[in-house]
Order: structure tokens, then C-alpha cells, then sequence
């Protein structure tokens, strides 16, 4: 069985179709030099895409059919359909992988790769996340229109919560927050979609977005557990305010036009062959637009792992009849004729599939003709792969990323006139790979940690001290530690990689691998002054020991920053940039370790020791809590609004609106949507920067209660932002609150409600009580 993996192979660009070979152009239909395709309305570009999409459908054999439901789809010869290809990825940047990846062979050799999603998350900065997402789609269409790559459906963004440390695909998320995580799937998905930042529609996709992995996907393999079998057990309180608000939120506000249904069974069921969760959620609840694809084989999975049909022609007519369009991979196509024979699944159930199918290739002009002569999109060529503008944009995200976790004797930042000789250690310093994470393609640059500030300093002298961040081989910690006794200053670079942590491996350990602590220990003790640790990984480790440590003097984190990742950490701890980014997930102790990865539910349990997940529900110790992070300036945060009473029959009469609440709290489903975008009020934060330095400031906005009962949250984010402030200049940020959403929790059974009484928002220590009154 083809497992897929985190980095594919470079595939070769193959001859799409008679009419393409040896073209540069890229794969279209509807040539309107040839005369038949007048004669089609599906190449009609004045009908609707759906009319357009029925056309074309009739017009196929049941063969023809059959073999579009793959992600090779192949060419419609004699209708002048060329073969597409499904799978391309772009998580943060137009990556290798999938069967449609790019060829970088070509006139196009490289791609700006942006951080690794977990640490643009840290910069809680919305409109940077749709600049990131509007890059990549530009570069992609510009690798398209080069004739260098073969489909313009990315698999991307990953939208699943990172509910455990050990998670091995956490890097690819922008962490353990359901609004952090909702806010950047809609923002990422409008940018690489061509939409605006504030959600107007464009008419042709510049690419096609697809959220995954739909849903409560978030383990590899853990022990005798993988994602093939592992059953995702989870409450109907947990799936409405944790699991779903992500998917919600893309289809909803994003208008992501892909779907991806994951491998594990959600409750006993496979999602990809879950009617409730692709048909009545997604498609009529959400109003979802789009095609729906499986994760790699995951149809497969259905009977091979899952055992949850009894042939393969009862799991392709599980999928279809669920509501999925497409499968990656070959089961569906080479099983469908059978299931139809069967009457498994009718004619009916595919055509639904490739309408769907077919809708997204319209829409991203694909049945317009030449795509390079498409006036929006046509003109986007190489030189806007790889621009200023972009590269410059890979670099801000990195440094607003950056997370400073501890500084004492503001031994950061470092003044060059006062470092004369410089120490650089560790598996880390040296490794470009590392940098970009995973599901990457070719960067634009590759600059290292240690070239980095080897521009700084003359004399830095660099020992790796391991031969990689595992750290068991090629351990050198004796040179290490003359090297360290010898310089004025020492910046040990430690942490995980792509071997500790990614797709299809997850770990068992919060701590650093191998001999690094005794490394980062050992050299701490012998430098003439406190030592720098960077740590570079996706998930959080265990580093209480440096957190104490006296001759540590600081921490940062720089997550896999992309490709601008050295110069970005040099500028940071030489202040020509001062850290603003706050931590977008827990860092848990070691002792978490303790708690099996398969266990979903979100809440603590006192009864059972369980102390929940995330901050909004964990009852343990930190090493680190979510929204941590330090600067080198001080700020200072005050509410200015005035509203402190919401009185709810008040709005709700106005409307003509009849509840029956109960005493102690309110129903959203009976409250009504006009009602609630009554209730909204704007919430205005003034933010001071008291110096020494300009910065990115970003301001978390919490809602806490008065106790945990009934299931609430420790605390819940409610809104956020960025704001650039130079030293001593202050200015206000405005939140639109909506009580709806914002002020409600979750029951058992799954249903909002807005409590009455007070509900108090939070900035840092600032408090501001809400009462909530009839």
C-alpha cells in the first residue's frame, strides 16, 4: 500500500495530453482555435459554472467517468479535456509532494518558503497570515502559468487543533487555539484563493484551497496506535467547541474550495464515509462550495484498517455516497465499475462526484482557454516567484514569530561593539533542511543560523557538539566546552527536527533528545558569561532545567522559521528587531507524557487524575502557558470601553423574538441571528509601548467566567491582533465582540448558551467585567 509521506519524491512533468506535448504552456480546455469546442456549452464561459459542470458530465461514458474519481485524473481526449492532477502542496509555500508538485526543473528553480505555520501563528497577526496566504497563491499560479506544475488544487491548510505536545504534524498547525486556528484558516485560504482580506468573492480562483484533515485528526503513531486505526472518541461538547470551529470557520468565512476527510474513524465511523459530517455538516450546514478529497488511501482504510465494510465496493460506496468527490489515490477508480455492477452505488453518485470536481477546474479558468491569457491571472509570471516583496514578507513573518522566553540581566539584545569572539553550538546551527520544516520546496535563500551571525561577528567559532538534534552519534561535548570557555559570548542552537517530529511519527518524549541537555548544561557551566539557548522545533519540549538555570540567561524560540530563519534570529538577538511573538500552544512538562495521546477529551477530570488539554482546560503545571512571550520593551494594556451591561430581553424583544430560556442561561439556536448581530459592541484596548525600542505588540483578548462550572473554559481567546508601536507612542485596538459567539459556552449535548451573570474580559492583567442580564 502507498503511504504517504511528509516530503514525496520530485515527480517528472508528464505529457498531459496529445494536443500538450512538448508545450510550455500549461494544461487548459476549450482552445478556442479549435473549432469543436465552440459546440460545447461547458466551454461557455458566459453560463454558469454549474450548467457548465452538468455539460460536461453528461457528455461522459460511465468508463470516463469512473476514471475521473483519482487524483490522476487522466485526459478527455476526444472532448479536449487534458489530464489533471489533484494532490499539490503549499502549506507555507509551494512545496514538493503530491502528484501534481512542481517541477523545479524549469525556468522556475525555487519558491519563497515562509515559517512553518506554528511559528507565523505566534505572531497573532491576521493580516500577515493573508499576505502569507495571497504569496503563495500568486507563486503558485505563476509555476502554473509557466507551464511547471500540473494542478492548482493545494492541499493546504492543516486546520487541526494541537490538542497533544507529542503531536508530530502540530508544526504544520497554527496551534492549540479554536479561534487562533479558525481566524488563520480564513485568512490564509482568502489570500491563496485571491479573495480580499475581507472576504469579497473573486469569480476565478487564482488556486484552490483544501482544509484538512476533516476532522479531530491529530495522531500518527503512538505505541500500537496509528492514524489508519486509531478511533478518535469525542464527545458532542468537545467536537462543537475545540474539533469543528476550524473547519466551520474555513468554509463559512475562508470559502475554501477543498475538503480533505481524514484516515481515522471519528466515533466507529471513517469521516470519508460519514454522510452526517461530508453531507449535512459540511455541504448543507456550511453551505460548502467545493470538492471534498480523501486523505491519501483513506478509502482503502476504510475496509483494509478499519474493517468497516465488508468488500471494496462497499467502502467506495460508503465514500461516494457520503458525500466525497475524489480519492487520492487508485482504490475508488479501480473499484467503482464493480460497485456500480453491485448496485453498490449508482451512475448518479459519481455524477454528483465529478460536478464537483469539475466546478473547482472552472473555477480556477481552467475551461477558459489558454489560463496564461486570463486577463486577472494570465500575467502573473516567473518574476513574481521568489519577488522582494515576498522574501521581505518570509522575513517579517519569521521575526514577528520569534518568542523570547526568558531574559535575564537583559543579557539580551547583544551589542556588537561588546562581542568580540562568539560561540556557536549545537546540532542546529548549521542545518539549512531544518529551517524550512516540513512539506517545503527549493528556497529562495538558504542561510543558516551560524552564516547568519557569522556576518555579525568575525570571530565565531562553531562546534556542533552532535552530529544531529537526536544526539546519540558524534557527540562532541568536550570540544564544545573549550570552545564555549574560550569566548566572550556562547548561543547554544538545540531542539527537535524532521526526525523527532512529523507526518507518521509522533514522540514519547517532552525532553530534548539525547545528550543535548547534558550539552547545553555542560557548556552553560564553563562560559564566562550566561549563555543563549535557541531552540528550533515545532512542538514544545521540556526545558525547566534551562528555565532555572542561573547560567542560562536566555531562551528563545524560533519555531522552523523558512527560509529567512538565520537572518531573522541574528537580527533578534542583536536587536535590530525586538521579539513580540507569544506562544500559540502549551509547553508542557515531561510528566504530561503520562497521559495517553488517545485520550480526546478536552476537559480535566478530578474523579481520574485527568488534567485536560490546552490552556483552556488544563489543570497541571507549565514549563510555559499559551500567549507567554517577552520583548525587550515594556507595554502596557487598558481598557477604554464603557459597555458593562448587556441586557439581552431588551435586543431580543426588539426583534420580535420569543426564548424560552432557562434561569440561568440562554439558548444561541433560539436567540436568532439578528438578534446577535444586535448584541455586538466594539471592545477598545489602549496599548502603550514604555520603551527602550519600537515593536510588534500582539494583544490577546480572553473571556473568563466566574468558576469552571458546567464545563467552561480556565479561559477563552476572543479576539486578537498586531500592532506595530514605536518607543513611547500608544494607540488603541478595537474588537468586535459578539456576545453570541464570544461569550458562549458549550454544553454536553453540544448546544451554545450564554450564561447571565458576569463574564470578564482580559487583557494581561486588565480585567473588565460584562454582566449578562435579562
Amino acid at each position: 500500500m502507498r503511504l504517504r509521506s511528509e516530503i514525496l519524491l520530485l515527480f517528472s512533468l508528464l505529457t498531459l495530453s496529445p494536443l500538450l506535448a512538448l508545450s510550455s504552456d500549461p494544461p487548459f480546455s476549450c482552445d478556442p482555435s479549435d473549432p469543436s469546442s465552440r459546440n460545447y456549452a461547458f466551454c461557455n464561459a458566459k453560463l454558469p459554472v454549474e450548467q457548465r459542470a452538468h455539460d460536461l458530465v453528461s457528455r461522459l461514458t460511465v468508463e470516463e467517468k469512473i476514471a475521473q474519481l483519482g487524483d490522476v485524473a487522466p485526459a478527455i481526449s476526444r472532448l479536449g479535456v487534458p489530464a489533471y492532477k489533484w494532490w499539490s502542496e503549499a502549506l507555507h509555500g509551494v512545496a514538493y509532494g503530491g502528484r501534481g508538485s512542481t517541477n523545479y526543473d524549469g525556468k522556475i528553480k525555487s519558491a519563497t518558503s515562509f515559517p512553518q505555520v506554528i511559528l507565523t501563528g505566534a505572531t497573532f497577526n491576521p493580516l500577515l497570515w493573508y499576505k502569507i496566504g495571497e504569496a503563495v497563491g500568486t507563486e503558485a499560479r505563476a509555476i502554473y502559468n509557466s507551464g511547471q506544475l500540473q494542478g492548482l488544487t493545494f492541499w493546504a491548510p492543516n486546520i487541526n487543533i494541537f490538542r497533544d505536545p507529542r503531536w508530530g504534524r502540530g508544526q504544520e498547525t497554527p496551534g492549540e487555539d479554536p479561534l487562533t486556528t479558525s481566524k488563520y484558516a480564513a485568512l490564509f485560504v482568502r489570500g491563496l484563493q485571491g479573495d480580499s482580506y475581507q472576504g469579497r468573492h473573486v469569480p476565478v480562483l487564482k488556486a484552490s484551497a483544501c482544509c484538512k484533515h476533516f476532522t479531530a485528526y491529530d495522531l500518527e503513531r503512538w505505541g500500537d496506535v496509528f492514524r489508519f486505526t486509531f478511533n478518535a472518541v469525542v464527545t458532542a461538547q468537545d467536537l462543537e467547541d475545540t474539533y469543528q470551529p476550524p473547519f466551520k470557520s474555513c468554509v463559512e468565512d475562508g470559502h475554501a474550495s477543498g475538503m480533505m476527510c481524514s484516515y481515522n474513524e471519528v466515533n466507529g465511523v471513517p469521516p470519508c464515509g460519514d454522510y452526517n459530517l461530508l453531507t449535512k455538516i459540511a455541504r448543507q450546514e456550511w453551505k460548502f462550495y467545493g470538492y471534498i478529497v480523501s486523505d491519501c488511501d483513506a478509502v482503502e482504510v476504510i475496509q483494509d484498517y478499519h474493517n468497516y465494510s465488508k468488500t471494496p465496493e462497499e467502502a467506495v460506496a460508503y465514500a461516494l455516497k457520503a458525500g466525497m468527490d475524489v480519492n487520492c489515490g487508485s482504490y475508488v477508480q479501480n473499484h467503482s465499475a464493480s460497485a456500480l455492477q453491485q448496485g453498490k452505488i449508482t451512475e448518479a453518485d459519481i455524477d454528483r462526484a465529478l460536478h464537483n470536481l469539475f466546478s473547482v477546474r472552472m473555477r480556477l479558468g481552467l475551461f477558459n482557454g489558454n489560463p496564461t491569457r486570463y486577463k486577472k491571472y494570465g500575467s502573473i509570471g516567473p518574476d513574481q516567484v521568489c519577488s522582494k516583496e515576498h522574501q521581505n514578507l518570509a522575513l517579517q513573518a519569521a521575526l514577528q514569530g520569534i518568542v523570547l522566553l526568558k531574559n535575564n540581566y537583559n543579557l539580551l539584545p547583544l551589542s556588537k561593539p561588546q562581542v568580540s569572539s562568539l560561540a556557536v553550538i549545537g546540532p542546529n546551527a548549521n542545518n539549512a533542511e531544518l529551517l524550512v520544516g516540513n512539506y517545503h520546496g527549493p528556497p529562495c535563500i538558504n542561510i543558516t543560523s551560524l552564516q547568519a551571525l557569522q556576518g555579525y561577528i568575525k570571530d565565531t567559532r562553531y562546534v556542533a557538539g552532535c552530529g544531529d538534534a537526536a544526539c546519540n552519534t558524534s557527540v562532541t561535548i568536550d570540544q564544545a566546552v573549550q570552545v564555549a570557555s574560550s569566548v566572550d559570548y556562547v548561543v547554544l542552537f538545540v531542539g527537535l527536527d524532521q526526525n523527532q517530529e512529523r507526518e507518521d511519527l509522533d514522540r514519547y518524549s517532552l525532553l530534548l533528545p539525547g545528550s543535548q541537555q547534558d550539552l547545553i548544561t555542560s557548556v552553560a557551566k564553563v562560559a564566562k558569561k550566561p549563555v543563549i539557548l535557541v531552540l528550533l522545533c515545532g512542538g514544545p519540549v521540556d526545558v525547566s532545567f534551562a528555565k532555572l538555570d542561573p547560567k542560562i540567561g536566555a531562551i528563545v524560540w524560533a519555531g522552523y522559521p523558512g527560509q529567512a530563519g538565520g537572518p531573522a534570529i541574528a537580527q533578534v538577538l542583536f536587536g535590530e528587531h525586538n521579539p513580540g511573538g507569544k506562544l500559540p500552544l502549551t509547553w508542557y512538562p515531561q510528566d504530561f507524557t503520562r497521559i495517553p495521546m488517545t485520550d480526546m477529551n478536552m476537559r480535566a477530570n478530578p474523579a481520574t487524575g485527568y488534567p485536560g488539554r490546552t490552556y483552556r482546560f488544563y489543570k497541571g503545571e507549565t514549563v510555559f502557558p499559551f500567549g507567554y512571550g517577552l520583548s525587550y520593551s515594556n507595554y502596557s494594556h487598558k481598557f477604554v470601553s464603557k459597555t458593562e451591561k448587556l441586557y439581552m430581553n431588551t435586543v431580543i424583544n426588539t426583534q420580535g423574538t420569543k426564548i424560552a430560556h432557562s434561569s440561568d442561561h440562554y439558548h444561541i439556536s433560539e436567540i436568532g441571528l439578528d438578534a446577535c448581530e444586535k448584541l455586538k459592541f466594539p471592545a477598545t484596548v489602549r496599548v502603550e509601548n514604555h520603551g527602550p525600542m519600537d515593536g510588534w505588540q500582539p494583544v490577546l483578548l480572553f473571556l473568563c467566567w466566574p468558576n469552571e462550572t458546567n464545563g467552561r473554559p480556565a479561559k477563552q481567546l476572543i479576539g486578537f491582533d498586531s500592532v506595530h508601536l514605536k518607543a513611547g507612542e500608544a494607540a488603541h485596538v478595537e474588537f468586535a465582540v459578539s456576545p453570541c459567539e464570544h461569550f458562549s459556552r458549550v454544553t454536553e449535548e453540544g448546544k451554545r448558551v450564554i450564561d447571565k451573570g458576569s463574564h470578564f474580559m482580559m487583557v494581561e492583567q486588565e480585567e473588565l467585567e460584562i454582566c449578562v442580564m435579562d
